[in-house]
């Protein structure tokens, strides 16, 4: 079975997903061509290999010319919905929004359909989730695992005025997922990398029995103490062997050995 393997020592964003994945193969014209398919304009993907404390990463940024503009739920489904994706491609998306959409919802005590997407509504945040999706599809991964998730540490100013970190958004999506601060006073995984890795990881903790085959490093934007890289690792699960397998694989040893 193929596997991925997110290990967000670093933590993880949107930026830093897209970045890791290209990094481990899924080409850049692939990923804009079917970007393309969204109803989208005036913004451009660019992606750059920088070093993250001695490591090679690749940077991922949007840049986007719109200004003011703050979707809904409703409004961001719309734009996935109306795009020429693969059904699966957009199906996928809209449940990343819904999660944001929710976790938003119960934080501000509003209705999911009238929530107000501040960050996670721009162009930049729309095209690294639909991004992400495109790119572990491309990989045909089957299943996703994940590290226990850095978050950061301190406060952080947002549309929303100054918040603790994890941003409460963060949190709430990360209920239930293995989580600590790294002793960092950064925002380290940010609402957006949170929905993506809550919709995709199937387990948190240690690397499992894993062949890994590719390895990619996604950039974060700020240099921290440690390398500020989201790390992905791409390959097939080790089958573990049954009690009675290994007796008959040592039976069967011993008996070519007579």
């Amino acid at each position: 079975m193929k596997v991925a393997y997110f290990d967000a020592f670093a933590g993880i964003s949107g930026d830093m997903v897209l970045g890791a994945l290209l990094d481990v193969g899924v080409p850049v014209d692939y990923l804009q061509g079917e970007l393309a398919k969204l109803p989208l304009t005036n913004y451009e993907l660019k992606a750059k290999e920088v070093e993250r404390g001695s490591i090679k990463a690749t940077k991922v940024s949007v840049k986007a010319e719109e200004k003011g503009i703050v979707r809904t739920w409703p409004n961001v489904k719309s734009i996935i919905e109306s795009s020429e994706l693969a059904d699966d491609i957009r199906e996928t998306a809209k449940n990343i929004f819904l999660r944001l959409a929710e976790a938003e919802s119960k934080i501000h005590r509003k209705s999911v359909d009238k929530v107000h997407f501040h960050e996670v509504g721009a162009i930049d945040s729309i095209v690294d989730v639909v991004g992400a999706v495109i790119g572990i599809a491309y990989l045909e991964v089957e299943k996703v695992h994940a590290s226990e998730i850095a978050t950061g540490m301190g406060v952080v100013k947002t549309a929303h005025g100054m918040l603790p970190i994890p941003a409460p958004a963060t949190l709430e999506i990360l209920k239930d997922v293995p989580v600590y601060s790294g002793n960092i006073s950064r925002e380290l995984t940010t609402p957006t990398g949170a929905a993506i890795i809550k919709n995709y990881a199937s387990s948190y903790g240690p690397l499992p029995p894993v062949q890994v085959e590719k390895i990619g490093y996604g950039a974060g934007s700020e240099e921290l103490d440690i390398p500020n890289v989201l790390r992905l690792m791409v390959g097939h699960e080790v089958e573990k062997k049954t009690k009675a397998a290994k007796e008959n694989s040592s039976s069967s040893k011993l008996t070519s050995m007579t």
